[in-house]
């Protein structure tokens, strides 16, 4: 039984084998061919090819000696990539004779697609490729030729690196032992391995057809892995774009196998995830936007071109939500995601605010932006907003709890109003956040990132900004508190710890125990302050994407919160006496 839930399956003979292959969609729309790796069988595509298949005509096949394709007798010298070539041609020629088709490798399916883009027979039946965890033999002989040839010490690293990764090539090679292992103790072994190590949900994959899929593919890496690296081909050069895949979390392939690409590939798009090997099982959301986003400009004329800001190759087309997004550090943060390529939820209580950001975020390279009004504060608001953004925009990637308020003032000065607004907003406002988008990305299971944005004041006491400091205290525990809780479903927190930042916080901050006209004073005092330091949002912007992609858990950002940071740790008496000198006025 299939796991491509609804697929029409038809054969396909090629020479002495007969190949099982699986269409789903409209077949008057673009073809994408999915080629699964090694062990697999086509279903490692099922929840890939579900989210496809209401855009293109999907179709995948078992790979021969695979899932229900038949072998080729005797195995030795039967998958040859010449022999995958003539696979894909006769699939190809089957499910979309008129025009050529889009192709997705994962592993060796990969491998094989690299083979398919770069041979000049195939020219013309292919439009584009998407590559992920595999990489081009051609390709890979001539990485290893020059790291032999010039030797560096980063190069006989990367050497060294990859031939630590590439330790099961070496067993593969044996004989008979493979063969003996997967059809016994490792065969059944796998799915639980696959759970434990990957995170790969445990929802019926694989399939029972495993063993044998496995023994059987061995003869891939046996009949092509030393021909092909002793000897690469000097021209295997693309003849169309390629979209290229890389999860940093490979525990088989090193992100470097990539460097130099452009010289085999005229129009490449990078992309990279924090994620293991088996992306089509644990990421197949964003593979899924990102395949339609490729071929889709293909289709259309356009050559497909990643967002080329800082740390695009992470967050493009990635959802990022931005409270508090309508000015200062939210508004900033927006933008550069939106630079980065990602799809940005700009969300304010002032309405024009969000719809200025969500404006200037489309004309940064957002591919899409919206406004959104809401106050953090409120929990019904919280969850109405969390349910029309998954309702009409997907699982939100990357939050980020932004929106803040300033209050000033002794700790007997500070009414219990006073404290109710600040930790309504600092501390609730966090939580709301974290508790109503951050189960959506849990319960999704395909990873994410949460980003609360503290305070320096969080570690540093102050006999001025007690309810302030208490609360942002609040949300650097919290994040680390959830950091612990979200670590082992791929979820990253980050707390952010700015200092003194020019934004304007400042205009509108509260200072209790003092009237009207003292605060209007003191509250122009605090921005001409600000104003002088002169720390722009923009820098804080950067520093959340990095600490994003670098998934850092505490950032203390300005040169002040970061001696802060290590004062706290190491001195902290010296910090408790700064506390207690008395603020100018």
């Amino acid at each position: 039984m299939t796991l491509l839930k609804g697929a029409r399956e038809r054969r396909v003979r090629t020479g002495e084998v007969e190949l099982c292959v699986s269409e789903l969609g409209d077949p008057h729309r673009p073809t994408v061919v999915l080629v699964h790796g090694y062990p697999d069988s086509k279903e490692v595509w099922s929840e890939v090819a579900a989210r496809l298949a209401g855009h293109f005509h999907v179709v995948a096949y078992d790979v021969r000696g695979h899932g229900r394709s038949t072998a080729p007798r005797p195995l030795r010298g039967g998958f040859t990539l010449e022999k995958l070539t003539d696979d894909f041609l006769a699939v190809a020629d089957a499910v979309s004779p008129d025009r050529p088709v889009h192709l997705v490798g994962h592993d060796w399916g990969s491998v094989q697609a690299w083979e398919f883009t770069t041979v000049k027979r195939t020219e013309g039946r292919i439009a584009s490729f998407t590559s992920m965890s595999g990489p081009s033999l051609d390709h890979f002989g001539h990485w290893i030729n020059s790291r032999v040839k010039r030797p560096t010490p980063r190069r006989v690293g990367q050497l060294l690196g990859q031939g630590a990764r590439s330790w099961y090539v070496y067993l593969l090679h044996t004989p008979v032992l493979p063969e003996l292992a997967w059809r016994g103790p490792l065969g059944r072994r796998w799915p639980g391995m696959l759970e434990r190590l990957e995170k790969v949900p445990g929802d019926g994959y694989p399939t029972a057809s495993l063993p044998s899929d496995a023994a059987h593919g061995a003869w891939l890496y046996r009949d092509n892995v030393r021909p092909r690296l002793r000897r690469p081909r000097l021209d295997a050069h693309a003849h169309v774009p390629v979209q290229i895949v890389t999860p940093l979390e490979d525990r088989f392939l090193s992100e470097r196998l990539d460097e130099g690409l452009e010289r085999w590939v005229p129009h490449l798009v990078r992309r990279t995830l924090p994620a293991g090997h088996w992306i089509p099982r644990t990421r197949p959301d964003q593979l899924g936007n990102w395949i339609t986003e490729f071929v889709t400009s293909v289709e259309e004329g356009r050559a497909p071109v990643a967002a080329s800001g800082r740390h695009a190759e992470r967050f493009g087309g990635q959802l990022v939500l931005v409270t508090g997004a309508g000015s200062g550090i939210g508004r900033a943060t927006a933008l550069a995601f939106a630079q980065a390529g990602a799809r940005v939820v700009a969300v304010d209580r002032n309405a024009e605010a969000a719809v200025r950001t969500a404006e200037s975020a489309r004309r940064a390279g957002a591919p899409a932006a919206w406004a959104e009004t809401a106050d953090v504060s409120d929990e019904q608001a919280v969850e109405k907003l969390a349910e029309k953004v998954g309702r009409e925009y997907g699982v939100v990637d990357v939050l980020v709890n932004n929106a803040g308020i300033g209050l000033s003032g002794s700790f007997f000065a500070t009414t219990s109003e006073d404290w109710r607004k600040v930790l309504d907003v600092n501390l609730w406002g966090v939580i709301h956040g974290c508790r109503l988008f951050g189960r959506r990305m849990a319960e999704r299971g395909q990873g994410g990132h949460i980003v609360n944005v503290a305070s320096a004041a969080a570690y540093q006491p102050s006999r001025a900004l007690p309810a302030y400091s208490t609360s942002k205290a609040a949300v650097l525990m919290l994040s680390e508190c959830l950091r612990a809780e979200l670590a082992g479903q791929g979820i990253g927190v980050t707390a952010v710890c700015p200092g003194i930042v020019n934004t304007a916080i400042t205009s509108t901050a509260h200072f209790a125990g003092v009237d009207a006209g003292e605060e209007k004073r003191l509250r122009q005092r605090a921005t001409r302050l600000y104003g002088l330091r002169n720390y722009p949002p923009e820098k804080v912007a950067v520093a959340i994407l990095r600490a994003v992609a670098r998934n850092e858990a505490v950032v203390p950002v300005t040169p002040e919160a970061r001696s802060a940071r290590v004062l706290a740790r190491f001195a902290p008496g010296l910090l408790r006496g700064i506390a207690r000198m008395k603020p100018p006025v």
